[in-house]
């Protein structure tokens, strides 16, 4: 059970998907570096399922493919691949309409049959490099 909350939260990042924060707990903690929004840092619920949408916009044919996971007692290891075409702003640049792919991984942390908490660390800068923003800040 653990392992499919795990492959639903990372597929909320598919532009044809909705995001479903019934599956985290209430207190989830999402620590990411760098953060989607640029910086690196820890968010809360809300401001995570905000920064889904935002990306939802910046890529609107996201796709999503689970290259593997591992689950050892209350956690779980995704490995993953995000690829689609950059068709909206994104970090406050406008659309380049290049096509990109970035891999990532998310170790969650399960309490109560929800998930309590993610630790992410994904490829900005080959992200970067593919939309052209490489020596920007």
């Amino acid at each position: 059970m653990n392992k499919q909350l795990s492959k639903s939260a990372v597929e909320m990042w598919a532009a044809d998907a909705k995001v479903d924060t019934a599956i985290f707990a209430p207190e989830y903690v999402n620590h990411q570096a760098p953060l989607a929004t640029g910086g690196t840092g820890a968010i809360d619920l809300a401001t995570w399922a905000t920064v889904v949408n935002t990306v939802h916009g910046a890529f609107s044919d996201l796709k999503v493919e689970i290259l593997t996971q591992i689950a050892e007692g209350d956690r779980v290891a995704t490995h993953w691949r995000f690829y689609g075409t950059n068709s909206g702003e994104y970090l406050g640049v406008p659309a380049t309409g290049k096509a990109v792919s970035w891999t990532g991984v998310q170790i969650d942390r399960h309490a109560n049959g929800k998930i309590a908490e993610s630790w992410v660390v994904w490829d900005f800068f080959t992200l970067r490099s593919q939309l052209g923003l490489e020596g920007q800040d």
